[in-house]
């Protein structure tokens, strides 16, 4: 027999046990949720069509009942029967705990799918249940020996953080057919596969019993669906899927604890993060336009702008976007092996992999989802009046410390493993702040978040380097009077040093060009939309490229697009300027405004009084509305001379055109 027969006779001999568990929670779950959904029915727990919803026909809810039941039933009978723990990485006292837990918030849920709680009331009972999983049952961030110095406040607030973010994500996810129960058991598989991975199959079994439960709910949940899992069940899958993996205790239990749930769950957070960016971001525009109340209530107001509706709407059938979103689910969990296989050899592949895979999602979805998030950002940071500048003060700040952030604590973990030295405990809570702090109180001292990077000049990116390199000399200097031990100090301040100007600089560098990038990207799509207005400019010198600075920041608030150009010199026809092509001289307007479909043109150059009234007159003809730009646009009348005046002065080559390039 080959080593690999031999290896899966024992992997099958090892979790032979847990198959057998695993059998009797798909058949209890399998049995009671007929039962659940008979229930939901008889006390009113149905999910009518409406406006949000995607079932056509009523449907009960609340059969995420079933799932509880099932598994903790399978758990507590294996419990009675053996008298075993459950798991070696806690007692049964404990899973006892976690399963009450895990009942109260399904009564929360319950209540809600029969009476429909308000958001903060449902929200206070998820805090309740991540307070009760933190000081009654021990687990939080502390357990894992990484994070073990931890601060009791900050452990405290990152549990419930990461427990209530999961039930919500799962909460906010479940609008598919069998969308929710699909992902919460490709999660469980993998998670319970990286521990049996790791050298835990032991650890294994609750994840066995709940996928086993999840997957008997799902033959009754996939489309056409016959019972929902309600706020019952979603909330329950993401209290589940949360709270398991912070019981880890060993060496890899960071990676195990955070990394894999993450990429396991990563189609939630990823929906539920762009879903709290998207909200936020319309809230603050309905608050500016409408007032202050319709704004604070669409934040937890409820849209169809999810991930899956997307996907829905471009695939049309539920059963494919719930493939679509499995298969992305499947992807993250693969990335997520393939960290473990590498995890002692070759961390850098891993790395990678995964930069790969967050390229793949951001590349696939982008269309789905960020362009919307995107175009809010936009206008609320390039809007040009008072209220517009608040918000673009609001925005920026935050932005701007928060990316500073991450790219210097990246910076600092990228030195210390080019450098070969190991990634610790103690260099997560000491080395790090040595680093990162002084550098961060250079940029403040030094006025960098003051500055309107935007407009920035050349003097404005000295002082950003000038930060960065006293903050590193501070940081040097912390690090031999604090004696923490270091291998090669000045190659690792000069490293730092170097890579975070080069950073932070091309993070406000790239700005701009991500910019155009967005609106070249997006223009098409906006010049085919009949709610469009298309515009030819007449002028493609400097004030042209003016004018399209400023059309970029609004376009896609305004709905305005440059779709071709128009200009006096005949040597410039053919060739493009700033992404777009001049059709020619006054003489071929009416034909390129008819050819681009153009409704509207604005004139960027200097035009004498009698040319003006020579283009007003030729742009009427066509049926075009007029506008003049200088440093803003205004409405020209369209009267003209008559006659030959109008060829004529066409015609000619205007000696009387000022251009401005």
């Amino acid at each position: 027999m080959t080593t690999f027969g031999r290896n899966l006779l024992h992997v099958l001999g090892v979790t032979a046990p847990w198959w057998g568990l695993t059998l009797v929670s798909f058949l209890l779950g399998y049995f009671l949720t007929p039962l659940c959904r008979r229930l939901a029915r008889r006390f009113g727990m149905v999910d009518t069509p409406s406006a949000r919803r995607i079932n056509t026909v009523p449907v009960p809810r609340g059969g995420g009942l079933a799932i509880y039941l099932a598994t903790t039933l399978t758990l507590l009978v294996y419990i009675l029967m053996t008298g075993k723990p459950v798991s070696p990485l806690f007692s049964n006292a404990v899973l006892l705990r976690m399963m009450a837990l895990g009942g109260a918030l399904v009564g929360v849920g319950l209540l809600d799918d029969k009476f429909g709680l308000p958001p903060l009331v449902k929200l206070a009972g998820q805090v309740a249940v991540a307070l009760g999983a933190f000081f009654w049952c021990n687990i939080g961030f502390h357990t894992i020996p990484l994070l073990s110095g931890i601060l009791p406040a900050l452990d405290c607030f990152c549990t419930v953080f990461w427990i209530v973010g999961a039930i919500n994500a799962f909460n906010l996810i479940d609008g598919l057919d069998g969308l929710a129960t699909g992902l919460a058991l490709i999660a469980a598989v993998g998670m319970g596969g990286a521990l049996f991975f790791i050298g835990y199959p032991q650890a294994t079994l609750v994840y066995f019993v709940f996928a086993g439960s999840c997957l008997a709910f799902l033959r009754y949940n996939f489309h056409p669906a016959s019972v929902f899992l309600g706020d019952t069940g979603s909330m329950y899958l993401g209290f589940v899927l949360s709270t398991l993996p912070l019981f880890m205790k060993s060496s890899d239990s960071l990676f195990v604890s955070l990394g894999v749930p993450m990429l396991a769950m990563g189609v939630p957070i990823f929906d539920t993060a762009l879903a709290i960016l998207r909200r936020t971001l319309r809230a603050v525009l309905t608050r500016e336009e409408h007032g202050a109340d319709e704004g604070n209530t669409r934040v937890m107001q409820a849209d169809t702008d999810h991930l899956h509706h997307r996907i829905l709407r471009q695939l049309v059938s539920q059963r494919k976007a719930a493939g679509a979103l499995y298969a992305l689910a499947a992807f993250l969990v693969a990335v997520g092996f393939g960290g473990l296989a590498l995890r002692d050899r070759a961390a850098g592949l891993f790395i990678l992999a995964f930069i790969v895979g967050v390229y793949i999602v951001v590349r696939d979805m982008r269309r789905i989802e960020l362009w919307d998030a995107g175009r809010l950002l936009n206008t609320m940071a390039h809007d040009r009046d008072r209220a517009s500048r608040r918000r673009r003060r609001m925005l920026a700040i935050p932005y701007y410390v928060s990316v500073d952030a991450a790219l210097l604590v990246l910076v600092c973990l990228f030195n210390v493993l080019v450098l070969g030295q190991r990634v610790n405990a103690h260099l997560l809570h000491t080395g790090m702040p040595l680093c990162v702090v002084p550098v961060f109180f250079c940029l403040i001292l030094f006025r960098v978040y003051a500055t309107v990077w935007s407009r920035a000049l050349i003097s404005n990116y000295v002082r950003l380097v000038a930060a960065c390199f006293v903050g590193t000399l501070g940081g040097s200097a912390a690090i031999i009077l604090f004696h923490f031990p270091h291998r090669d100090l000045m190659a690792f301040s000069m490293l730092y040093f170097a890579l975070s100007s080069l950073a932070l600089s091309g993070v406000r560098l790239v700005r701009p060009v991500l910019r155009d990038l967005f609106y070249a990207l997006d223009s098409g799509r906006l010049a085919e939309d009949p709610a469009t207005s298309r515009i030819v400019v007449y002028g493609a010198g400097l004030r042209y490229a003016m004018f399209r600075r400023e059309l970029v920041r609004s376009s896609l608030r305004n709905r305005r697009v440059i779709v071709g150009l128009l200009d006096d010199d005949a040597l410039l026809r053919g060739l493009y300027i700033g992404g777009q092509r001049v059709h020619g001289t006054l003489v071929q307007a009416k034909e390129a405004l008819k050819r681009l479909r153009a409704d509207a043109v604005v004139i960027t150059c200097i035009l004498s009084p009698e040319r003006l009234a020579v283009a007003k007159r030729i742009f009427a003809e066509a049926g075009v509305a007029v506008t003049v730009w200088t440093c803003g646009e205004r409405p020209v009348a369209c009267g003209s001379p008559t006659g030959s005046e109008v060829v004529d002065a066409a015609a000619e080559e205007p000696r009387d055109v000022l251009h401005p390039y």
